[in-house]
């Protein structure tokens, strides 16, 4: 451990895991990792700005890390990119101003609406995004009705689509409005349009669809445009879900 840098109970503190006691008997419990070794040294210095501390397995995040982690109700007519040279609104226009160079995880495509996370932690958006982490995202559709009983069964034992099977991981009625149906579909696929192309093949066309969870984030009542930092915990999940 380095000689300098900040007590491990203070960084802790900081972090919100508890008051400076409460951090000094989690140190002494055994129940604290600094970069993959646990730490039982009350005392313990380190770099608040890269170490990678862990409290029960779970991650933390520190101030001094200058992480940014943002969730975004995009809305419809924006597409989902930094910049677009066709000059259509974009992501950017959420986060101008900010200093930081932010990713976006999660594409939506111009005519779907809902949530997008924005980060400056280039390691979480990849592992986020990439499919062998399998992060579940869920969306709501409005769909023709009526839904058949059996549909749900349907889709979580597959569909052939034309670039290959695709599977949710659940699905459910939520509401219902004359001859419109809300239906919550929950999958880990990422393919372009998968959710609308998958509710066309089984005759359920899109009215409109909106994404409403990434993982253990939630986009609430955020109103589209608007953003919000995530809380630690949130962001602690995340990590938990990707195995950082």
């Amino acid at each position: 451990m380095p000689d300098e840098g900040v007590r491990l109970q203070k960084v802790l503190a900081a972090a919100g895991v508890g008051s400076r006691r409460a951090s000094e008997a989690l140190i002494a419990a055994g129940r604290v990792e600094v970069d993959g070794q646990v730490v039982r040294t009350l005392g313990t210095r380190v770099d608040p700005a890269t170490a990678v501390i862990k409290v029960d397995g779970s991650r933390i995040t520190t101030a001094e890390s200058g992480q940014v982690y943002l969730a975004l109700n995009k809305p419809t007519g924006v597409v989902s990119t930094m910049d677009d040279p066709e000059g259509r609104p974009d992501l950017s226009g959420y986060v101008r101003g900010r200093r930081e160079r932010l990713f976006h995880v999660g594409r939506l495509d111009a005519d779907t609406e809902g949530l997008i996370l924005l980060t400056n932690d280039g390691e979480l958006a990849h592992r986020l995004a990439h499919p062998s982490y399998e992060v579940l995202k869920t969306y709501v559709a409005e769909v023709p009705g009526p839904v058949a009983p059996a549909l749900g069964r349907e889709l979580r034992a597959g569909i052939e689509l034309e670039d290959g099977p695709v599977r949710v991981d659940s699905f459910r009625v939520v509401g219902r409005a004359g001859t419109r149906v809300m239906v919550e579909v929950v999958l880990h696929e990422g393919r372009k349009h998968i959710v609308r192309r998958l509710l066309e093949a089984v005759g359920h066309p899109v009215k409109r669809l909106v994404r409403t969870h990434i993982g253990p984030v939630a986009m609430g009542e955020l109103r589209p445009g608007n953003t919000r930092t995530l809380t630690k915990a949130e962001v602690a999940a995340l990590y938990h879900d990707v195995g950082l």
